[in-house]
């Protein structure tokens, strides 16, 4: 099969990817609001083709976007959503907002759903080609990543058990094939509704909504003692009940997030944060009340799919770049607050030919641009942070790639990534990971015994079942907005 037919059609529609990806970057629309983008994905899917359903799962900036019939049927999942505080001319190279206060594509996912799109569209013309019945792909839209955990509810709903296998990439600072794990996440708001009252003449008639909101918090403290040391918990006050400290609060509300590396645990570990919430209540005589916000579970590996994406990684190659895309990035690089020199990529603390290979290659990692891709290394380590992918990895076999798209060592979430996003730094990396996934899907088309393989692997590892983080009848909703008694 000449893959290369097929990752040439990314390069001629590249205008149509890049374009998408900067309209996106435009948008820079939050979690869960995300309508222009939504809108112009189905438009653009629909003139290629695709048969589109919009919403799903009853969230309103989801999609999915189907061509073929017949098994096997491959996801490419995509994400669009921005960043509060994060406006940022673009290719700029010292912080401006190009919309004060506004919002910006801090972690990239206007590259990463237009270079996803792009896959799916390759992949569409592959199936064309072969004909009915050889296979079906399927483009989801995933809106809320940074707040949302939309994957996740789309798991609850059992969406991802259509699927035989599931591939997807991530802008980054480097290019590598993701492996190992992360932590599982739940999110859940509490409010406190109290009694006001003069807190100097008539104390004894007050309930302090805020004193509830501190003693829940002083409880959690004295729980950190007594659970595993993976686990995080986190909290943020997000209603202090007022600013006048002579009267009783009478309202407060304060945002919780528990980690822990199975989504079982996480999920124990919140019952816990629950029982301390309800005795805050009782112990001031407030009401409480709590909203689920999100969860979402660790990350399954499957080294099956993850050496596939490698091999057509290294066919593929990375981007190239000119002199003045080197030294805009150098730019960047002196721009950083906070100056660490790190060598890229997340296995060169576990393999010391990685480390060894990765050194030389970055130059002990002063290079402004990680043009080299990091040899494949298969890992089982937890690493921080979570994602709703996760989800998606516990009920189909799923793998995903870094793409450079921004300046070494960018810090995550930064003005910097958006400057960066908008930038032929960008572009070139989002129609690489196109290609990558493209010439990834093609091979599991072409060779059902390597989706047998990765099934395979994927029911070992996930033989203990799916705990779904997400509760029945719960939807998706943001946090900070005020819980009505």
């Amino acid at each position: 099969m000449d893959k290369k037919k097929y990752t040439d059609y990314i390069d001629e529609k590249k205008d149509t990817f890049i374009d998408v990806s900067d309209r996106i970057w435009e948008y820079a629309e939050l979690s869960l609001k995300e309508f222009k983008s939504c809108e112009l994905y189905c438009k653009v899917l629909k003139e290629e083709g695709f048969e589109v359903e919009s919403p799903i799962c009853g969230i309103e900036t989801a999609f999915k976007a189907s061509y073929g019939s017949g098994r096997p049927v491959i996801g490419i999942l995509g994400e669009y959503d921005a960043l509060t505080g994060l406006s940022q001319v673009a290719e700029g190279t010292e912080r401006k907002e190009l919309v004060e206060g506004g919002c910006g594509h801090g972690c990239g996912h206007n590259m990463l759903g237009a270079g996803s799109m792009a896959a799916a569209f390759a992949v569409k013309k592959y199936l064309e080609d072969k004909g009915e019945g050889s296979g079906t792909v399927i483009f989801f839209g995933c809106p809320g990543e940074e707040g949302g955990a939309s994957k996740a509810f789309m798991a609850r709903d059992g969406v991802w058990k259509d699927l035989d296998c599931a591939i997807t990439w991530h802008p980054g600072d480097c290019n590598q094939v993701t492996s190992g794990t992360c932590n599982s996440c739940i999110q859940t708001e509490y409010a406190f509704k109290g009694i006001a009252s003069h807190a100097a003449g008539a104390p004894e008639y007050g309930r302090s909504a805020l004193d509830a909101v501190e003693l829940m918090n002083i409880g959690v403290q004295f729980l950190r003692e007594h659970m595993p040391s993976e686990a995080r918990i986190h909290y943020a006050i997000t209603d202090a009940g007022g600013e006048s400290p002579n009267v009783v609060q009478p309202h407060a509300q304060v945002l919780y997030m528990v980690r822990s590396v199975l989504a079982k645990d996480a999920l124990e570990l919140q019952k816990r944060v629950d029982d301390i919430a309800e005795g805050a209540a009782k112990m001031t005589g407030t009401v409480l009340k709590k909203k689920f916000i999100d969860g979402c579970s660790n990350t399954v590996t499957n080294k099956v799919l993850e050496s596939l994406l490698y091999k057509n990684f290294e066919e593929v190659g990375v981007p190239e770049y000119t002199e003045k895309e080197k030294e805009y990035a150098a730019k960047l690089v002196d721009s950083y607050e906070i100056k660490k020199t790190r060598l890229p990529g997340a296995a060169t603390d576990e393999s010391e030919d990685i480390k060894k290979y990765v050194k030389e290659k970055s130059q002990n990692g002063t290079k402004p641009l990680n043009d080299f891709l990091i040899p494949y290394y298969y890992s089982s380590k937890m690493r921080a942070g979570s994602t709703d992918v996760g989800d998606v990895s516990w009920l189909t076999p799923t793998a995903q790639i870094n793409v450079a798209c921004f300046a070494a060592g960018s810090p995550g979430h930064s003005w910097q990534n958006v400057s960066c996003g908008h930038s032929s730094i960008g572009h070139k990396g989002l129609i690489c990971a196109g290609k990558v996934m493209a010439s990834t899907a093609i091979d599991l088309y072409e060779d059902p015994d390597i989706i047998k393989a990765a099934r395979e692997e994927f029911e070992e590892k996930t033989e203990d079942g799916y705990y779904c983080p997400v509760p029945e009848g719960a939807v998706p909703v943001l946090s900070g907005e005020k819980i009505e008694f």
